[in-house]
């Protein structure tokens, strides 16, 4: 099973606030590296490889291990794209038909366990409504 990081309480928080449209660096950089932590734990193994450069890395899905080199699944993609797919903002087909997600390898298919925050919860509203 994957080792968390990232305590789950920050992890949902800059996930939240992502959602919200934050731009704040901090709080996207945790969201992606909480997301592919979370990845990990939904979909444990080691037969695929998700990139996210420069800020995380994961590996995930049931199924042969590779020890040494380039992975056989890989998918690769940039912060923005990832976050979209986990809010479920993007399918994965959108993001393969339009080249922002680059996958190779018969596993490197992640139709199934995206999105990981569908509805991703609001903050609290604060003051009078």
């Amino acid at each position: 099973m994957a080792r968390r990081r990232i305590p789950p309480a920050d992890g949902n928080a800059a996930v939240r606030a992502v959602a919200a449209g934050s731009t704040d660096r901090t709080e996207r950089t945790t969201a992606v590296r909480y997301s592919l932590e979370e990845l990990a734990f939904r979909a444990p193994g080691n037969s695929v490889e998700v990139r996210v450069p420069p800020l995380g890395v994961t590996q995930c899905v049931e199924g042969p291990r590779h020890t040494r080199g380039t992975p056989p699944n890989v998918i690769e993609t940039d912060a923005d794209t990832w976050l979209a797919l986990v809010l479920g903002t993007l399918t994965w087909a959108e993001a393969l038909t339009s080249g922002a997600v680059a996958a190779s390898g018969q596993r490197a298919d992640l139709s199934a366990l995206l999105p990981l925050f569908p509805q991703a919860p609001r903050r609290p509203a604060t003051g009078p409504a």
